[in-house]
């Protein structure tokens, strides 16, 4: 008979430590001070501007010379641009216009890319950087935040592409200055001032590549390219002209000017 009380209480024991045994884990689980996993926090850009939008009509006439000339319907047309086409336009968007004037063609595009990362504890901003320092390192760029003596900082003139070629003259920097190179052996700052290079002032980084690419036999179309970051979101300003007569070479400073001063009233558009 002494059995099965002592049974009963036997079972009562294990019981009462199993319960207690679970509320102190759970206890344990939260204790004060004890560091917990975060999410990192979103890009501060959420949508993207429309890029066919973006651009002013007082600058679309300058970067656009010829089209001022054209019939009102055709010159509507030409201003109004093309938007690329995009299957997520809060991620990415595009536009692009071209106009042809008396001795060239002028061909303006725009790429938005909203950055967003996937991995909890990666922001989209330090996302936004990588894939920026990518595009700075594929124009022979090292890329601010990349790391000095990086050997993957120079990278190769692409095969259909030819030596840069400048002009003599210098351009302005964003703040009112000029940019000054470092001057090669034959002293010639004002040219080394017009290759590709990181730009200072112009949102959370930026870089200018500048390429001449051939177009045929003897034609040849120079590229000038601003890509800069602002938090979570990369801009692309492609800037081309291409000679009507061969053996033309386009100026570098006037595409390089136009470009940049396209690229700093976007800045201004996605601060508003």
């Amino acid at each position: 008979m002494a059995y099965v009380p002592g049974t009963a209480l036997l079972a009562a024991l294990v019981v009462g430590c199993s319960a207690g045994t679970g509320t102190g884990g759970s206890a344990a689980d939260s204790k004060p001070g004890e560091a917990t996993a975060t999410t990192a926090a979103p890009g501060k850009y959420r949508t993207l501007l429309d890029a066919c939008r973006a651009v002013s009509p007082s600058s679309l006439k300058d970067l656009l010379p010829g089209a001022a000339e054209l019939p009102e319907d055709q010159q509507k047309k030409a201003y109004k641009g093309t938007a690329d086409v995009t299957y997520d336009t809060d991620r990415r968007v595009g536009c692009r216009w071209k106009a042809e004037a008396p001795g060239s063609s002028h061909t303006l595009s725009l790429d938005f890319e909203r950055v967003v990362s996937y991995n909890p504890s990666v922001s989209d901003d330090d996302r936004a950087r990588e894939v920026y320092a990518k595009k700075a390192t594929a124009a022979g760029l090292t890329a601010p935040s990349a790391t000095p003596g990086d050997t993957e900082q120079q990278t190769p003139p692409a095969s259909d592409t030819v030596p840069h070629t400048t002009s003599s003259a210098s351009p302005t920097s964003d703040d009112g200055g000029t940019d000054t190179g470092d001057e090669g052996e034959n002293g010639d700052g004002a040219e080394d001032s017009l290759l590709p290079r990181n730009l200072d002032g112009l949102g959370d980084s930026a870089f200018l590549d500048d390429r001449l690419v051939r177009a045929g036999s003897t034609a040849q179309n120079r590229v000038v390219s601003v890509v800069f970051r602002t938090s979570n979101v990369i801009v692309t300003v492609d800037y081309t002209e291409q000679p009507t007569v061969p053996g033309v070479v386009p100026d570098s400073k006037e595409l390089q000017d136009r470009a940049r001063s396209l690229a700093r009233e976007l800045v201004e558009k996605f601060s508003e």
